[in-house]
């Protein structure tokens, strides 16, 4: 009796613990099942992929980050001229979640980090486009191509590594004195006759600065300044009267009269050399006709011949000129 009793204790006790544990089940899989949506009505989704590179079947489904559904199916489709659908991906997404997903929502295709596992995301829609029901096909978004990331990020490494084998290169080039850099860094001669100048330099400054000299002059007395300060002074009454008109500068500037009359008198220049063209008058005459001219010429050649004649023979022109009385 005694027996019966411990293997009675025995037995509950597995009996309690197995309940428990499988209470302890019950809830795990309720609560699983309810963060996952597998107790909840889903309806079936299509969208077209180029590439489903990280994508599987079982894969999850979100919603703007949350988890919605799942991947169902992947299927190839028959090979065409559209290399943009190359399969089709089946996906089951929570009915509750329906109202989020409409006709302007997009699919994502993110990766849970840099290396992490791919999973498939759609866009929330807008109230200006209906829900999308069971059959209805999705549309592919611009996504992020990992794979090509990671060949430019190769590339960029290979540039990188040539970059530093040329630094190294330059470097060793420096240290072994080649070159102006070299030069600098490892002759002597070059530092010494870099210092002698700093040294020159120096003492040009210092003699820059002395006050005796024209230079310091220049620095430290002001005398040039208020010269400068009253010459511009000076320019600028002088340019004040020139433009209130006073004197014959101003006047020159200012009143029109000069040139008034100086373009009067250019007119009546230009009408008298007109007339002078034209050959009216005497003037003009002198200018054009010929004829004064030649006479001129015929008598100042009989006055030659008459001079010519008095010196010959005086006594014919003075005979009975002089009377005595």
């Amino acid at each position: 009796m005694k027996r019966s009793e411990i293997i009675t204790k025995d037995a509950l006790r597995v009996a309690t613990l197995a309940i428990v544990a499988l209470g302890i089940l019950t809830y795990a899989v309720i609560r699983l099942g309810t963060a996952a949506h597998l107790f909840s009505r889903r309806y079936s989704l299509y969208a077209f992929v180029p590439n489903a590179s990280g994508l599987r079947e079982g894969g999850q489904v979100t919603v703007a980050g949350q988890l919605a559904g799942s991947i169902t199916k992947i299927e190839f489709l028959p090979v065409d001229a559209d290399t943009m659908r190359n399969l089709r991906l089946t996906v089951q997404l929570d009915e509750n979640l329906q109202q989020q997903v409409r006709f302007d929502s997009r699919v994502m295709l993110r990766n849970q980090g840099l290396l992490g596992e791919r999973f498939f995301d759609i866009t929330p829609g807008t109230p200006r486009f209906r829900p999308l029901h069971n059959g209805d096909t999705l549309v592919l978004g611009p996504s992020m191509d990992y794979d090509m990331m990671i060949q430019r990020a190769a590339a960029v490494l290979t540039d990188v590594a040539g970059l530093t084998h040329d630094l190294r290169g330059l470097t060793q080039s420096v240290a072994r004195g080649v070159g102006t850099i070299g030069k600098l860094l490892t002759d002597r001669a070059l530092y010494d006759r870099l210092n002698a100048t700093l040294g020159s330099t120096s003492n040009l400054l210092a003699r820059l600065q002395n006050p005796n000299g024209s230079v310091g002059k220049l620095l430290d007395d002001p005398q040039l300044y208020n010269n400068l300060t009253e010459m511009v002074t000076q320019v600028d009454s002088l340019m004040t009267r020139l433009n209130s008109g006073q004197g014959s500068a101003g006047k020159l500037l200012r009143d029109d009269s000069l040139y008034t009359n100086l373009v009067t008198v250019t007119a009546r220049a230009d009408s008298l050399v007109a007339s002078l063209s034209k050959g009216n008058g005497t003037a003009s005459k002198l200018l054009s006709d010929t004829t004064l001219y030649n006479q001129m010429v015929q008598a100042v050649g009989h006055l030659n011949e008459i001079l010519a004649d008095v010196k010959k023979n005086p006594k014919r022109y003075t005979k009975g000129a002089i009377k005595i009385f």
